[in-house]
């Protein structure tokens, strides 16, 4: 899996996705481990079967992170979707660069505000950007928004339900990861209609609708 930004690159295994900078990258993440702003030059998604049941993932995925040589801050992101059903889309215009990185399964779908509370089983939709670009904190957020729409227009375009019959907008276990390189001309917002934000919806959409078909 190659995604043309200089400087990453993208490793897969059975067992995990390891995306790898030569600089250090900022990042806005909910991910498991490494969540909220930081900095950090590697990224992992890792398969877990579908009835895990750990008491510590974080420990799980620090324990994954030495054996793949991190010696430093990373994001650690888990899932029980096959990373062979893991789709790349990526989008370049006037300078700006968007790679959508996406393991999605759809499981454990809920309606956000009618799904009741419940304990998450086996299903989620992990999305990663890969932004060749220079994002202020609040654009990085604006990016996240962007993302969760396309996300949830694709699901709610397949008719995707809850267990309840609700049509779903995700399932409730989601993440999304925005890295950025940092280079370029500063931008201040990734609405969907921003050329930053179209970008991120169209690399999202796609390689969402891969994942989703992928056997």
């Amino acid at each position: 899996m190659n995604i043309p930004i200089h400087g990453i690159s993208i490793s897969e295994t059975p067992e995990v996705i390891h995306i790898r900078s030569e600089s250090p990258l900022n990042v806005l993440s909910s991910a498991i481990v490494g969540s909220g702003f930081r900095r950090a030059s590697h990224i992992l998604n890792a398969h877990v079967d579908k009835d895990y049941n750990s008491t510590n993932p974080k420990a799980d995925l620090r324990s994954l992170a030495r054996r793949c040589g991190i010696d430093g801050s990373f994001v650690g992101l888990l899932t029980a979707v096959y990373l062979r059903k893991a789709r790349l889309a990526f989008f370049e215009v006037d300078g700006l660069s968007v790679g959508a990185l996406i393991t999605a399964g759809v499981g454990n779908a809920a309606s956000a505000g009618i799904t009741q509370p419940y304990r998450p089983q086996a299903g989620t939709i992990n999305i990663i950007l890969l932004l060749d670009a220079n994002l202020t904190r609040g654009a990085m957020l604006n990016a996240f928004i962007t993302a969760t729409e396309a996300k949830t227009a694709v699901i709610q375009s397949r008719n995707i339900r809850t267990p309840d019959g609700d049509l779903a907008t995700g399932t409730s276990t989601d993440t999304i990861t925005v890295a950025t390189t940092g280079k370029g001309k500063l931008q201040n917002y990734a609405g969907s209609v921003t050329v930053l934000g179209w970008l991120i919806a169209r690399a999202v959409r796609q390689a969402l609708n891969e994942s989703l078909d992928a056997e």
